[in-house]
């Protein structure tokens, strides 16, 4: 059967983790507000340093005028052997023993200072303080501001509520175990402490009320009526307590001699005598530390199912966000293969029509070059004049005596070098759709986002992968019009020339003797066959662009977009070729130099490999909380609970 030392230190240990990790509660349903606790409550001046001291046996919290506690302090006692040293140990400073409880006390001062400052400010940071004595039953309490109703001078308005809230946002945790200190000398009704512990509790189930200063009450009053539990019941008996005096305060009077001088009180009175087996600071210490290990017990169950629940929260965001990269160069150079071929899948997904952006292409092929293709000027080019122009300036000194075929082949190949500029376009075009594919597969592509600048890398060597395949392409169909140049389609002209042997002579057409052959309706003739080639032309080309732009630009992003990258991330050639003879040259031995090249290669991976820092330190703070949650679960796991 688990002990109830094994119990509320296994709660320690977690709480302390917890701190470490820097979940100190009020950021939602933390593993630190599931764990039971002890929350010390009360106004300025109710007595609650006294009884904490009284609890430890010793004088170790700073006192003074206005608020002296600005920050929680979780207060871990732990009983050990009759006989040991008492010492103390911080959270902060946890190689460093206090035996010397008025260095602790500074301690606390100090270390709320580094947190508030000088300017009386408070914080919801705890100081985590840990004590070993013999004197102490194994406890964990969390001493709170004192609750006050005006701000001193150097602390704003706000303190008031500020102080409150801080309070409440331990007290109304189902999990937390509410101490409330109320002063004997005081009407409890007015008690600041009971009060809020009513708000949140107002069952009473988990308020323990503590009279105090029950010793300087008016002459001819009591608290009966209180502590027996006919006015103010709660759930828990009150317990009364009888604080030091401030005389021996001053005297530094020993914790041990006050706690027997209580015992006295309680013994002697003629009010409290037959409550005193169940009055004092030991005995309040006792039943807390035996109600706590209840509560503990019982909360368990849903501590284990709040801690699975948390590592399965943490596991689904880490492989959401990826889990850590290995350090050697063979882990980082798969890794990095990986993630590419991960977005060349997203991008070939775009260009097959798994995503949307490939039908771009097509719309080049079927809208914009179409319509580039009719905005060419062939009917000024081919206008009367213009042939009239050309075939004279072909004809040179001597006219044409039958066809004008250089006159043809001039027309021809001025018209056919105006198919340059669509041909282009087209390239320009898919080369853009292709670019803008690339840098939506980029950010669409999960897995790279924890690597901007391998995404970088990415996007930098695909757009230079297709510079080269536009490049390839614009030759492709530059070649594509220059051959209509180079052979022209002799048939076509031959049968323009056999059309007009097939009509029967009509001497009433035939033209005069003295007839100019070199007339308009001549010019208008030429230009006339040479649009019906240029048609022909068109059409072909119309159809082969396509095909070639396809072949040179589509075809090879799909096959080939990353080939010089991947070549690129595992080359050593520059490693090899000039780094290498020049640590020769400085006297290195080999061991060295390959040393030093596996180096600057495992620092090449790596630069490709860095992640955004605030998504490392995400990752840093969930693999830390993963391990706290499993060494929390195994921890409970240890403990038999039956």
């Amino acid at each position: 059967m688990a002990t109830m030392k094994s119990l509320i230190g296994l709660i320690n240990k977690i709480q302390r983790a917890c701190t470490v990790l820097g979940d100190h509660g009020g950021e939602g349903m933390s593993l630190w507000e599931a764990l039971p606790t002890v929350a010390v409550v009360g106004g300025q001046s109710s007595g609650k340093s006294s009884v904490l001291e009284s609890v430890v046996g010793r004088d170790f919290l700073p006192r003074g005028s206005g608020i002296v506690t600005r920050r929680p302090l979780v207060l871990q006692l732990h009983k050990t052997e009759e006989g040991t040293t008492e010492y103390a140990e911080f959270l902060h400073a946890p190689k460093k023993k206090f035996a010397d409880f008025a260095a602790v006390r500074k301690e606390i001062e100090d270390e709320t200072d580094r947190i508030t400052g000088k300017s009386k400010q408070i914080s919801n940071i705890p100081i985590q303080l840990s004590i070993y004595s013999p004197n102490v039953v194994n406890l964990t309490l969390i001493d709170l501001p004192g609750l006050t109703k005006v701000a001193v001078e150097g602390q704003p308005d706000s303190i008031v509520q500020d102080i409150e809230n801080m309070v409440r946002s331990y007290v109304e945790k189902p999990n937390c175990i509410i101490l409330a200190i109320s002063p004997a000398n005081q009407d409890i009704a007015t008690s600041d402490a009971i009060k809020l512990a009513r708000e949140v509790d107002p069952t009473g189930e988990r308020t323990f009320g503590v009279a105090t200063k029950l010793d300087i009450m008016d002459k001819g009053t009591d608290c009966l009526d209180v502590l027996e539990g006919r006015s103010y019941r709660l759930q828990h008996p009150w317990v009364g307590i009888v604080n030091r005096s401030q005389a021996d305060i001053n005297k530094r009077v020993d914790m041990i001699a006050a706690r027997r001088k209580e015992r006295e009180y309680f013994e002697t009175s003629p009010e409290y005598g037959h409550l005193a087996s169940r009055m004092g600071s030991e005995y309040l210490a006792k039943l807390l530390s035996q109600h706590l290990e209840t509560v503990i017990r019982q909360k368990i169950p849903s501590i284990v199912a709040l801690i699975n629940k948390s590592i399965d929260d943490i596991n689904a965001e880490l492989d959401r966000i990826g889990r850590p990269i290995a350090v050697d160069s063979g882990a980082q150079l798969y890794t990095i293969l990986e993630l590419c071929r991960a977005f060349d899948r997203v991008f070939k997904e775009h260009l097959d029509g798994g995503r949307p952006g490939g039908d771009r292409i097509y719309g080049v092929f079927d809208h914009q070059l179409p319509a580039a293709l009719k905005k060419l000027p062939f009917d000024r080019h081919l206008s009367t004049k213009n042939v009239q122009k050309v075939v004279s300036e072909a004809d040179g000194y001597q006219p044409h005596l039958i066809a004008p075929e250089q006159g043809y082949r001039r027309l021809i190949d001025g018209s056919i070098s105006y198919f340059k500029g669509p041909a282009e376009a087209t390239v320009d075009a898919v080369h853009f759709v292709l670019k803008e594919l690339v840098r939506k597969s980029i950010s669409e592509t999960e897995e790279l986002k924890r690597f901007p600048t391998l995404a970088g890398d990415i996007a930098a060597a695909a757009n230079e992968a297709l510079e080269r395949f536009r490049d390839e392409s614009r030759k492709t169909v530059l070649r594509l019009v220059d051959m209509e140049s180079s052979y022209l389609t002799v048939e076509f002209f031959r049968k323009l020339h056999l059309e007009p042997e097939k009509e029967k002579p009509n001497p009433r057409n035939a033209p005069a003797p003295n007839a100019d052959p070199y007339s308009d309706n001549h010019f208008r003739k030429i230009g006339s066959n040479v649009s019906a080639y240029i048609n022909m032309v068109c059409d072909t080309l119309r159809n082969s662009l396509p095909k070639a732009v396809v072949y040179c630009q589509v075809r090879e992003a799909k096959r080939s977009l990353l080939n010089f990258f991947y070549a690129q991330v595992g080359r050593k050639e520059v490693i090899n070729i000039i780094i290498a003879p020049l640590l020769w040259l400085l006297g290195e031995d080999s061991q060295t130099v390959n040393n030093i090249k596996i180096m600057m290669q495992k620092e090449k991976l790596g630069a490709m490999l860095d992640e955004d820092p605030q998504l490392m330190e995400r990752r840093g703070t969930l693999a830390k909380r993963l391990e706290l949650y499993k060494q929390a679960r195994d921890d409970i796991d240890a403990v038999a609970w039956k």
